[in-house]
């Protein structure tokens, strides 16, 4: 029986890796390897441009519209002050109190005050006095006409300085000037006052007649007309809006402000008023002009007016941050008052993760 080896049961599949081997060596497997290669670079190239969705920049008239606020105030409403500064002696109400007209509400301190009266009243009767010793010379012909003349002027004016200090005396107190009630009391008994001063706020009860006062631009105050519509809210009746109308533009801007005061008048509508209530005003003018307006989802980084829009370029890839001023809100459009000149479409869905680094496409 013939013997068999290992060496013998082996021997084919030595043949065959070296055979392998050899194809290997001439480049018969290589070429499998090369298209291994290439399929992994393929598949390893990724698409970093991000995907965004753009709008196209529209130009719209629309009116621009002013927004203000003020307080709610009335043409019944006075404030009353004491002709001549001194001390206050004595209040004789609060505030709440309804008073009737004439009634007297304070008084000064009148020591000083009558005293000067004393003093004109005194120098009067020196001048009349002097004037009729000088008549008396006139006549015996012992004094001139001039000095004459002089007597005269002289008793005229401590006349006249008489009458102002009485006058000054009779409103060295305050009396209601109507029958109203008092809503504010702005000074104390035993402080000292300055003419004019207010010391009581009067409201007349039973007038309708209300005003909010708002101040405007220059530029707000030229676009506005009497008569023209506003809507008011208050702060004390949010959900009910009140129709006014603008029924005094003042004709000089005040000095402190800078600002043009202006009155919307307003009617109750069944609700109860009272002076002070505060108020947003809306007034939509008639004159309008062109805007630019681009979607909501546009902006970024906003900063109260001032905020920020990316500009898709010419080569629909890139991106620019364009600065942008806001006029307002209009719905679901931003109202840009500058910076989208010479831009065509803008980011929306996308636009918080660009930079301007960053390559877009549209979708």
């Amino acid at each position: 029986m013939k013997k068999i080896t290992l060496e013998t049961v082996a021997l084919p599949s030595m043949v065959t890796i070296a055979v392998v081997g050899l194809f290997c060596l001439t480049g018969g497997c290589g070429e499998n390897a090369n298209a291994n290669s290439n399929a992994q670079t393929s598949n390893s190239v990724v698409d970093e441009r991000i995907p965004v969705q753009t709008a196209l920049i529209e130009q719209k008239n629309i009116a621009l519209p002013i927004h203000a606020s003020g307080t709610l105030t009335s043409s019944a409403e006075q404030r009353l002050s004491f002709k001549v500064g001194g001390i206050i002696r004595k209040i004789y109400v609060k505030e709440g109190d309804v008073v009737r007209p004439g009634q007297l509400l304070a008084i000064l301190d009148k020591t000083e005050i009558d005293a000067q009266v004393s003093q004109a009243q005194q120098a009067l009767t020196k001048a009349e006095r002097d004037l009729t010793r000088v008549e008396g010379l006139y006549r015996d012909s012992s004094a001139t006409l001039e000095l004459l003349q002089n007597a005269t002027t002289a008793r005229d004016v401590a006349k006249e300085s008489a009458r102002i200090a009485q006058f000054n005396q009779q409103y060295a107190e305050i009396r209601a000037t109507r029958g109203g009630k008092i809503i504010k009391k702005l000074m104390n008994e035993g402080e000292i006052t300055g003419p004019g001063t207010p010391v009581f706020v009067l409201f007349q009860t039973g007038v309708d007649d209300w005003v909010v006062k708002i101040n405007v631009s220059d530029r707000d105050w030229a676009r506005l007309s009497l008569g023209m519509s506003a809507k008011v809210v208050m702060d004390a009746y949010p959900d009910a809006p009140f129709n006014g109308k603008v029924s005094d533009l003042a004709p000089a801007a005040d000095p402190a402000s800078g600002l043009y005061p202006v009155e919307i008048k307003v009617a109750p509508q069944g609700k109860r008023f009272a002076p002070g209530l505060f108020a947003q005003v809306d007034i939509v003018p008639s004159k309008s002009r062109t805007y630019t307006t681009v979607p909501i989802e546009a902006i970024v980084e906003g900063d109260g007016k001032s905020a920020f829009v990316f500009a898709l370029q010419a080569d629909g890839e890139s991106v620019k941050k364009a600065p942008v001023q806001i006029a307002f809100l209009e719905g679901n459009q931003a109202v840009i008052a500058s910076g989208l000149e010479g831009v065509a479409e803008v980011v929306t869905s996308g636009a918080p993760y660009l930079s301007e680094k960053k390559k877009v496409k549209k979708y």
